[in-house]
């Protein structure tokens, strides 16, 4: 195994997914919501650094094409246990976030399947745009944790009617509720939207994949 700054990178990203989740096992939220946000922006962007290093330095090796996909798989399936573990498990959030936990476990499956010719399955630019996507969403969602839980401090210990004579304006909103709540629907619907063109482009190429390797599972005659 040959170690260069790329594949360390791609390390880091890897070992980076599982830290998402224990961000929520050592401290409270916010803070739970920020440092994950914090931890899986900073991984995210390391995989497009990775691969950009790779070609420009001429270091692309068989380890590093191991280990991005993995690492890769891993923030998304890890991140999305964790939104929607901590969510309302409203069935908009589970339904992307279920489909594109099935690709990524059906094309793994056919990959290990094919063993030797599963270089038929070559990572698609389609394929690049929906995990770009796919972070992107997740990374959205993250944000409407910290929206909410800032609101819901800011609101502690007051009652239904004082919330809504705030909003309304009827009294001055010193504790900014009026954008900590704009914050917390703005994030979460561009969160679910996105999240669900990654499933559709998850779905596509989940297709794609299945239709490249059906010619290696028909039985022989």
């Amino acid at each position: 195994m040959k170690w260069n700054l790329p594949n360390i990178l791609t390390l880091l990203r890897l070992v980076a997914a599982p830290g998402v989740a224990v961000m929520f096992l050592y401290f409270t939220r916010p803070y739970a919501d920020w440092f994950a946000l914090l931890l899986f922006v900073g991984a995210a962007v390391t995989d497009w650094f990775d691969g950009y290093l790779a070609r420009a330095w001429a270091q692309e090796t068989k380890l590093g094409a191991m280990l991005d996909p993995i690492a890769d798989k891993a923030m998304v399936v890890i991140a999305l246990m964790v939104i929607v573990a901590f969510s309302s498990w409203s069935p908009w959030l589970v339904l992307p976030a279920t489909l594109i936990l099935f690709r990524e476990v059906f094309v793994s499956g056919l990959r290990e399947y094919l063993g030797d010719v599963a270089g038929t399955l070559k990572v698609t630019q389609l394929a690049k745009w929906k995990t770009t996507l796919q972070m992107i969403a997740i990374a959205v969602l993250f944000s409407q944790g910290v929206f909410e839980h800032y609101l819901g401090m800011s609101v502690f210990g007051m009652d239904q009617q004082m919330i809504e004579a705030i909003l309304d304006g009827e009294v001055e909103d010193t504790l900014g509720l009026g954008w900590k709540l704009a914050g917390m629907e703005w994030a979460g619907l561009l969160g679910l939207a996105l999240l669900w063109v990654a499933a559709v482009l998850t779905a596509i190429t989940g297709f794609d994949y299945l239709r490249k390797a059906l010619p290696h599972l028909k039985e022989p005659r």
